[in-house]
């Protein structure tokens, strides 16, 4: 008892909250199935006549429920539910009765109910698609209507919705069926039939099902359905109907002049009538059609709106190919203009569209005097010094047309003209754009482009601005690009291809723009010394490629495959201009960058590697260079500073590499290094000491590595004077472990280690330093005694280095190392050649 009485209280809070728009339909029907499902759980095996009719009243409220949220499959169970609950409930009031009256009015009270769930049933099965049910459930409420005939209304308007829904499934036969049903049950009671209008609202679309079924099968049938429709109730939709259905059927021409003529006697709106005379024209009945629309301006003269019909006959006569006879209407709508009988605005906008269009047809074949002709019918309908967009639009065709017939003269008129009515417009722009190119004026058609290109951009930016405006800009710049190649003109090409490039979105388009810019600014660096702005281009035009690589990674249209290609293109032109720049070291870095930058958006395979690595070596040396000249020193910090990032990046990129391959006449490694060592040094890095540390180990180091180390570490701003001698020593050992002495490379390696340990000039010196460079002297010696190609100035140059430190000693009365040092000065001389006389 709890659990039904919780189970109606929730039905009725359902039906409150739904009444107080708390809740939806489908959130009711919910919670009539659950508080119908628990009031059916609780029933007991003799349920009182008030628990029936109750859980019928649920049964069919909740399947109802369900076939209005569209979830007619729920709704069966219930309504079976309230089919057998009505059973019970009949059984029961028969066995209560006292008599035949009694029966009588409980037979009548159950079959209401009885009517209601078979019509729900219906409506359900229809939903469901079960056509078959569908027509049981309706049969059965059909017999029931002599007992119900209060019903035959809401039967009828049943039918004719389940023709509704089944013709917007196109199930024409079935829509037929439902239809037919609709109107046979309305003539059963005309006391309590729906009206006659919605009786020829139903035969109306039985007449279209028949139609579009198949016409030719069930011509008769539509046309039965059509004429009884119009009978019950006039309406225009009838008699148009009618119309399009014997035209379908190709009916004689006196046929559809007697359907016509059955309405001609009636009031019929305008609109109606030429719908009517478009229809007969469209489907090809010219003299009907002309007959009947030279036959209903009478009946609307007084009409603002007599108007269309002459329209309705220009635009008729022109799809026909009659151009004379359309000239002759449109030329007495001009006359008309300016003696009172003007057309409505709506009018008069689409006469101006016929005009557009059909010029637009000649243009198209190239007939550029005939569009002009169709355009000044046009222009006739302004008034001189009227400010209009559309006039402005206007006066633009006309000047494409003067251009083509290379009216020059007239085509700036007309462009002037545009330019009154509307010059912030980028078809304008355009327009004196397509003259400047005519002309070759290269500054004017600069000029346009500029504007052009502003315009483009501000629409494209603009919040408010629609897809289609944006695409005009990058449509007309297109165009324009594409002008200018055709006309040669290079200048005013780049020009516009620098705008394309700033707007297109689409990347493929932006990057065959780029490649355009690219070859026509290379070029023009053929033809002519534009030097410095064609880099700026260049520079431009690959970073904003680099700039669409990186960002396209996110369109789908774009691939993979697409992107590599891309990049393969721009990072070997980059590469090629690289190479080409030589005489410019700037610029032949900062394009080796670029092309190493592009370069990262390709498969890391063994070739593009191998390029990577030559970009950054050939950045940093052109760093390196640079930083050796006159420059500042916070100049050349930072180009060191640069190198050094360079550098960093491709040791990475070469560890990779060496794994390719075998790489062991590559000079990288010692490049690196000394690159390294260079940059390092002269920013006096304090991590250059342990790069050396590294370095000293390395067994394969050459004599020209160590040599040029030693240089470099002496070479201002850096001085490394412990770290020059170090590699000066090395080099020499390495001298020295040859098969045969390279005695003039073993010399100059020599004199640069003395020169480093003993200064000229210096008396001072310490007893430590003296007796390290004599180790040096001897060792000369040793060299120069054992083999004849010793340079005879190099061993001067010992003898009166040695010499002249003895002498010093001497000044400062050190006589015992004075002696030693000039006595180790002539053991050279008797190594002298020709000079050793001269010294004796």
């Amino acid at each position: 008892t709890q659990v039904e009485e919780d189970a109606i209280s929730l039905w009725n809070w359902a039906v409150t909250k739904h009444m107080g728009s708390v809740i939806n339909d489908e959130q009711r029907a919910k919670l009539r199935f659950v508080a119908c499902r628990l009031v059916c759980l609780c029933e007991g095996s003799d349920p009182p006549e008030g628990t029936i009719r109750r859980q019928i009243l649920m049964s069919v409220k909740t399947g109802k429920g369900w076939i209005d949220v569209g979830k007619a499959e729920l709704a069966d169970e219930f309504l079976e539910i309230a089919m057998r609950s009505i059973e019970k409930l009949y059984a029961k009031l028969l066995k209560e009765s006292n008599g035949e009256a009694d029966i009588h009015v409980h037979k009548a009270d159950v079959e209401k109910n009885l009517f209601k769930v078979l019509s729900y049933q219906a409506e359900s099965a229809v939903a469901q698609g079960d056509f078959q049910k569908a027509v049981m459930c309706v049969q059965r409420c059909k017999d029931m209507l002599m007992k119900l005939p209060k019903e035959t209304c809401y039967l009828s308007i049943l039918c004719y919705n389940f023709g509704v829904e089944t013709y917007e499934w196109k199930r024409y036969e079935q829509s037929s069926f439902w239809l037919s049903q609709s109107y046979d049950i309305g003539k059963m009671d005309m006391k309590n039939s729906i009206s006659k209008e919605m009786q020829a609202k139903v035969l109306r679309l039985l007449a279209t099902a028949y139609f579009e079924w198949d016409c030719n099968l069930y011509l008769d049938k539509a046309l039965k359905a059509i004429n009884l429709a119009n009978q019950e109730s006039l309406h225009p939709a009838g008699y148009f109907l009618k119309i399009k259905i014997l035209l379908k059927s190709g009916a004689l021409d006196e046929d559809i002049n007697s359907a016509i003529a059955e309405f001609l006697h009636h009031e019929m709106s305008l609109d109606f009538c030429l719908n009517i005379a478009r229809l007969l024209l469209e489907h090809g009945r010219e003299s009907v059609g002309f007959d009947f629309l030279q036959s209903i301006p009478e009946r609307f003269e007084s009409s603002p709106d007599v108007g269309k019909i002459t329209l309705l006959h220009i635009e008729f006569l022109l799809q026909n190919k009659r151009e004379l006879l359309a000239k002759q209407k449109i030329e007495e709508i001009i006359i008309g203009h300016y003696t009172g009988k003007r057309l409505l605005p709506e009018a008069l906008n689409h006469l101006h569209i016929i005009l557009w269009d059909r010029a637009a047809k000649h243009y198209e074949a190239k007939s550029y005097s005939e569009a002009l002709h169709w355009y000044n019918y046009s222009v006739s309908f302004y008034t001189p010094g009227q400010i209009d967009q559309n006039l402005a639009k206007l006066q633009r065709n006309m000047a494409s047309c003067y251009i083509h017939l290379k009216q020059v003269d007239k085509a700036k008129e007309a462009v002037k003209e545009a330019e009154r009515c509307d010059p912030n417009s980028i078809f304008t722009k355009f327009s004196v754009y397509k003259i400047a190119v005519m002309e070759k004026d290269t500054d004017k058609a600069v000029e346009a482009v500029t504007e052009m290109g502003k315009l483009a951009k501000k629409t494209s930016h603009h919040e408010d601005s629609l897809r289609g405006d944006e695409n005009t800009g990058l449509n007309l710049l297109s165009l324009a690009a594409q002008i200018a190649l055709e006309n040669e003109q290079q200048v005013v090409a780049i020009k516009v291809l620098e705008y394309l490039s700033e707007q297109l979105q689409d990347c493929q388009q932006l990057f065959a723009a780029l490649k355009c810019l690219i070859n026509l600014t290379l070029s023009r660096v053929m033809a002519e010394n534009g030097e410095k702005n064609v880099t700026y281009v260049l520079n431009n035009t690959f970073s904003a490629a680099q700039k669409r690589l990186a960002e396209s990674f996110t369109e789908e249209k774009f691939t993979g495959d697409m992107r590599i290609l891309e990049a393969q293109w721009f990072r070997k032109v980059a590469w090629n201009l690289a190479v080409q720049s030589r005489g410019c070291p700037e610029k032949m870095r900062d394009f080796f960058l670029l092309s190493f930058k592009l370069s990262q958006f390709c498969p890391s395979d063994k070739a593009v590697l191998i390029a990577q690595k030559t970009c950054l070596l050939m950045a940093a040396a052109v760093d390196l260079e640079r930083g050796r000249q006159q420059v500042t020193r916070s100049e050349q910090t930072e180009l060191l500073t640069q190198a050094l990032q360079h550098l960093q990046t491709c040791k990475e990129i070469w560890k990779v590499l060496k794994l390719t391959g075998d790489f062991a006449k590559d000079p990288t490694d010692t490049l690196l290094l000394l690159y390294e060592f260079e940059a390092r040094s002269k920013l006096n890095d304090p991590t250059l000491h342990n790069l050396m540390e590294s370095v000293w180990e390395q067994p394969q180091l050459e004599v020209k590595t160590l040599e040029i180390i030693a240089s470099l570490a002496m070479e201002s701003p850096a001085r490394y004077p412990v770290l020059c001698k170090k590699a000066l020593k090395s080099a020499l050992n390495l001298h020295r472990k040859q098969t045969v002495i390279d005695a003039v490379k073993f010399s100059k390696c020599l004199r640069s280690l003395i020169n480093l340990s003993l200064p000229t000039g210096l008396t001072d010196l310490d007893a430590c330093v003296l007796q390290e460079v004599w180790g040096h002297f001897e060792e000369a010696l040793s060299v120069v005694s054992s083999t004849e190609a010793y340079p005879e100035a190099e061993i001067l140059w010992l003898m009166t280095r040695a010499w002249n430190t003895g002498i010093f000693q001497y000044t400062v009365a050190k006589y015992k190392e004075a002696e030693q040092w000039c006595g180790l000065g002539m053991r050279f001389l008797s190594h002298l050649g020709s000079l050793k006389k001269s010294y004796e």
